[in-house]
């Protein structure tokens, strides 16, 4: 048999193969971390008493996704409450921030929604820098030299224009912003970085899609990797939104007007309902008296600053009683008019004073308020709030924030003199390294907005401009002054939509939730504002097992939140 020329240069070509060393390959680098097995176990932190048990585990990542070979590795620690019923996937929670610890929210949440997590296993996630929720890993901390910070005796009081006053104020962002970024970690704990250790966190799951529940800051999380992995991207809802569309640093910045028309609209008017012959029959009474006791307490070393802190992002049924026992025990010492509070408060307002005070309320004065505990020379800071807020995207400067305050101040007394000064993303210097894109349409098909209409922390004009550039439903809560509503609001209304949703059902329309009574309080008071009216009345639910939890939970939440 003859053997053509072509056949045999093929047979030639064969044996060279054959014989031939093998052609170097280039290693995949992510390979040891998306090879990674994930050993459940124990959870270091205490479980809640209505929470479902959890279990935990500890996962590598890279200290920079772009460089993955460069540097020493993180530890992001996780939890799981697994699904109890025929599993469709995961649904990752977190609760805002930036650098709010999310490990116990899993076991909480599947608790109050038990029809999802029968069918999902319900994630959290201590993000990078966080550290592990009650573990020994306090994570990205900023060590602050607590002699370079006002004193004490400073009585800070930021409607103090005068140039010393000034500088005074802007002393501690500039410490802070000097003492976070001397930590080489700084440029590593951004947005970018942690949605890429979720989607690692998906791979390891398993899951080919990843579900999602963000609070707060949550939602420009959970937005971004949706914007960075729209393939990825499974159900997701975005609670309590940021204007995730624009630029995150904007939430921040309009803290002052949102906070003053919840004080102004909501809480002052609630006061004066509750607390009448303490405070004032009149929301214009209740501002008279507060600021008399802004006052009062200045005399007793409670700096003006301090004061007002107490009433800024007061987002949940805790801060607000919190305030309550600030303004009725400082009545009671100013003018004398102690007054037994309103038996459907009691409880509430006592969990509150031994919380925050240490001591039952009726035993709690003015001055226990205004005590000062003694301070160490140097303070250990989280420091991923500053690292994402002002590593995310570009920042202004100092000089913008103060001049942001001069215009704040007088539209918005309660925190718009005092944020300006107080920002410490005017001192940022490190530029961002990574762009963080805009939501495509097939990411957003499947995003689901909801928010408050009077919530403190993130402005219902941010949710609804991101809501509406991203072709996005919103579910808006009339009336609602607090931070979180699905599964911690005890609104029947949006845990309903929102459970549908995660559940298979089509995503919801546009809705307007109708709120729920205030604490202590049987029927809703309406407050025009922006969200518009519901199209039927609310109808108070009655307290179960499970509302301390919820209230509770939103706490938690809003807390997060609120710290600055």
């Amino acid at each position: 048999m003859r053997t053509s020329r072509a056949g045999l240069a093929v047979a030639v070509s064969v044996l060279v193969a054959a014989t031939a060393p093998a052609a170097a390959t280039t290693p995949d680098p992510l390979a040891p971390y998306r090879g990674q097995e994930v050993a459940w176990g124990a959870c270091p932190f205490k479980q809640g008493a209505h929470a479902r048990a959890a279990q935990c585990a500890r996962i590598t990542v890279p200290r920079d996704w772009a460089a993955p070979s460069a540097g020493t590795d993180l530890k992001v620690s996780i939890s799981r409450a697994a699904a109890t019923g025929t599993r469709q996937g995961a649904l990752l929670v977190n609760p805002g921030g930036p650098g709010g610890q999310g490990t116990s929210l899993a076991g909480a949440l599947a608790s109050l929604e038990p029809a999802v997590n029968e069918h999902y296993d319900v994630i959290g996630m201590d993000p990078r820098g966080t550290g592990q929720e009650g573990g020994e890993d306090k994570g990205y901390v900023c060590r602050v030299p607590l002699g370079r910070l006002p004193a004490d005796d400073d009585d800070l009081d930021a409607r103090d224009r005068s140039a010393a006053s000034i500088t005074l104020h802007q002393r501690t962002p500039r410490v802070l912003a000097e003492a976070c970024q001397s930590d080489a970690l700084a440029p590593f704990i951004t947005t970018w970085q942690t949605a890429h250790d979720m989607d690692l966190i998906r791979s390891l799951l398993g899951d080919e899609k990843l579900n999602y529940l963000g609070f707060s800051y949550g939602t420009w999380l959970g937005a971004k990797y949706a914007s960075l992995f729209p393939d990825r991207a499974g159900r997701m809802v975005l609670d309590s939104s940021v204007n995730f569309e624009g630029r995150l640093q904007a939430a921040f910045e309009a803290f002052p007007k949102i906070d003053q028309r919840q004080f102004d609209g909501v809480y002052a008017p609630w006061l004066a309902r509750r607390f009448p012959d303490q405070l004032g029959k009149t929301a214009a009474e209740v501002r008279a008296k507060w600021e008399r006791l802004r006052t009062f307490f200045k005399t007793k070393g409670v700096p003006p600053d301090v004061f007002d802190s107490v009433f800024v992002g007061n987002g949940s049924t805790r801060q607000w009683m919190t305030g309550a026992l600030v303004l009725t025990k400082g009545a009671a010492a100013m003018d004398g008019t102690a007054a037994p509070p309103p038996a459907a408060l009691r409880s509430d307002l006592d969990r509150a004073a031994r919380a925050v005070f240490g001591r039952p309320a009726d035993r709690l004065t003015a001055a226990d308020i205004a005590a000062d505990p003694p301070e160490p020379d140097y303070a250990d800071v989280p420091g991923t709030r500053l690292a994402v807020a002002c590593g995310d995207q570009p920042t202004r400067t100092s000089s913008w924030y103060k001049l942001l305050s001069d215009l704040q101040g007088p539209a918005y007394p309660l925190f718009g003199w005092a944020y300006g000064l107080s920002e410490a993303c005017g001192f940022w210097s490190d530029p961002p390294r990574h762009e963080l894109p805009k939501l495509s349409a097939r990411a957003a098909k499947n995003i689901l907005v909801v928010q408050g209409e009077f919530d403190p922390q993130t402005g219902y004009e941010q949710a609804e401009a991101a809501a509406r550039a991203a072709g996005i439903p919103m579910v808006s809560v009339a009336e609602s002054p607090f931070h979180g509503q699905y599964a911690v609001s005890g609104n029947s209304c949006v845990d309903d939509l929102v459970n549908g949703f995660f559940l298979g059902g089509p995503r919801p329309a546009a809705t307007i939730c109708p709120g729920v009574p205030l604490p202590g309080e049987h029927q809703v008071f309406p407050v025009p504002g922006p969200a518009g009216r519901s199209a039927e009345p609310p109808v108070p639910a009655a307290r179960d097992a499970l509302s301390t939890a919820r209230e509770r939970l939103q706490d938690d939440i809003s807390t997060i939140n609120r710290d600055r």
